[in-house]
């Protein structure tokens, strides 16, 4: 049985939307993270992330942490969201993982200091023209095929729209990956909280 480690309203909630379009068979255990430092704050002992955050999982004992790999490894384990090994679209897909962890989420993080630094408006101007050119190419970021990395993305834009400028074409991907049945019910089993 995999277990995913889940506080509501967190990263982790983009994975019960992955488990639910992969119809994998798992179990949710909820946990708590602390979202800002408070002085005394204690971390939940239930949860085995080594920085007690989220999203977690466990399968066959091993726990396994972070958005990326889990995408890469759930993916990988149940087909139908990603390329398989050996699809010339698989370099494409691992582009779009590494793009999403090595500049959007620092991006992301730097916008709520402050201004971006030269170098890193340069990356977004570049991520942010790919991925417009990527969805005038196809309803979703890999053309045809909504993917894991639809997921990935689309989840930044429904938690924090303005991580991105103000383009139709984010509005009009936003709305529609939010009307998927597998969001539906990651949605319903995000707010329950009792187990």
């Amino acid at each position: 049985m995999l277990t995913l480690y889940h506080a509501p309203q967190s990263r982790s909630t983009r994975m019960l939307w992955l488990l639910e379009e992969l119809g994998a068979d798992y179990h949710i255990e909820y946990v708590d993270i602390v979202r800002t430092v408070v002085p005394g704050g204690a971390p939940d002992p239930r949860n085995p992330h080594p920085l007690k955050q989220v999203p977690a999982i466990a399968v066959d004992g091993v726990v396994l942490v972070e958005s990326i790999m889990l995408m890469l490894y759930l993916t990988d384990r149940y087909e139908g969201l990603a390329p398989t090994v050996g699809d010339p679209k698989r370099a494409e897909y691992l582009s779009w993982l590494g793009l999403y962890n090595g500049i959007l989420e620092p991006v992301v993080q730097a916008k709520f200091k402050g201004p971006l630094s030269p170098v890193q408006a340069d990356a977004y101007a570049e991520l942010d023209r790919r991925w417009r050119g990527a969805l005038g190419e196809g309803p979703y970021l890999m053309g045809e095929q909504f993917t894991a990395i639809d997921i990935l993305f689309g989840s930044l834009l429904q938690w924090y729209r303005t991580a991105m400028p103000d383009y139709p074409v984010y509005d009009e991907y936003l709305e529609r990956i939010s009307h998927r049945p597998a969001l539906a019910k990651a949605m319903a089993k995000d707010a329950k909280t009792d187990g």
